[in-house]
């Protein structure tokens, strides 16, 4: 049961970020999940997170979905945009949006986005065929609410919650 908090929180942190997570193997079979897979990990495999608030579209009430066929978003970030990347997520997030998430990391990405942007800077964010260059919250939200996304993150609508530290077993008593 412990194992199940450990990887519901690093599920929760992982989702928020987009980032991955890894999955091995020690020598003695226990299985690991972690951001970086220890030195000695054997069958490490790295599982690949979208910023999706959900797994499936299923999941999602019929106003999301119906946002998301019509107008679908897609989040350009690199790694070296932090604060205020972490900033975005975090609104797409707290109003349940479901999106894509595109790293530029080679210099053909960010020429592609250049060119179909004329962005000079980032983040930005694209929803549907609107692209908008920089991280401004009122901008972001008023284009989302014309796209139909809820305000809020809709009811029912979960993402994996945070993992509660467990406090440590008693110490049994002595036997006498």
């Amino acid at each position: 049961m412990k194992y199940l908090f450990v990887l519901l929180g690093a599920l929760a942190l992982n989702a928020a970020h987009a980032d991955s997570l890894y999955r091995w193997v020690d020598k003695e079979g226990k299985v690991h999940y972690g951001d970086r897979p220890a030195a000695d990990a054997v069958n490490a495999e790295q599982k690949q997170f979208s910023g999706s608030a959900t797994a499936s579209d299923d999941d999602l009430p019929y106003t999301v979905r119906k946002a998301k066929q019509n107008f679908p978003v897609t989040f350009y970030s690199a790694p070296n945009c932090t604060e205020v990347c972490v900033q975005a997520r975090a609104l797409l997030a707290k109003r349940g949006i479901p999106y894509t998430e595109k790293t530029l990391l080679k210099q053909a990405d960010y020429e592609a986005l250049t060119k179909l942007t004329h962005a000079q800077s980032l983040p930005v964010l694209s929803i549907g065929h609107t692209n908008l260059v920089g991280y401004e919250p009122g901008q972001w939200n008023s284009e989302l609410d014309i796209a139909g996304y809820p305000k809020t993150k809709p009811y029912g609508l979960r993402t994996a919650p945070a993992a509660t530290p467990t406090p440590p077993a008693p110490a049994a008593a002595p036997e006498q």
